[in-house]
């Protein structure tokens, strides 16, 4: 069925939810996982360029550590519920293409990843990642949403 499944995390709670389950999948089916953190590049206008400096550097340090904190929780609930895992930290401004470039790179035969459900003008305004990555996807997505309490 699958043999290799990539989980792009953003480290939020849907996203921890949706680990879980994507691990339980993941064992169910006995397939490795990749997972992915993309941190977004740093961004800042300013008349105080010396501002740029310190602030870039201090930005790209804090970003990765959260990205390697987030992808450390996958890890662990990969290993509690013992299945092969590894993981992908990168940076770009548009997480979507990252998330394809990966999954072609490592021929991950799945993309599971979470959803947070926005509708109407928030997801105009905001977008969605899952659902550039549906609209591009040349393997299978599976949507993991939150189960109504």
């Amino acid at each position: 069925m699958f043999a290799h499944i990539l989980f792009p995390t953003d480290g939020s709670p849907l996203s921890d939810a949706a680990m879980l389950t994507c691990m339980e999948f993941a064992k169910s089916v006995r397939a490795r996982v990749t997972a992915l953190h993309v941190m977004p590049e740093f961004h800042m206008l300013t008349v105080n360029t010396e501002m740029i400096e310190d602030t870039r550097e201090q930005y790209l340090i804090d970003t990765e550590q959260r990205g390697r904190q987030v992808l450390l929780a996958v890890e662990q609930a990969a290993r509690e519920a013992g299945v092969d895992c590894q993981t992908v930290l990168r940076r770009a401004d548009n997480p979507y293409t990252e998330i394809l470039e990966v999954a072609r790179d490592q021929g991950c035969d799945l993309i599971a990843m979470a959803s947070h459900g926005y509708r109407g003008i928030k997801a105009m305004v905001l977008g969605s990642e899952t659902h550039k990555v549906l609209v591009h996807s040349m393997i299978p997505v599976l949507v993991l949403r939150p189960f109504a309490e």
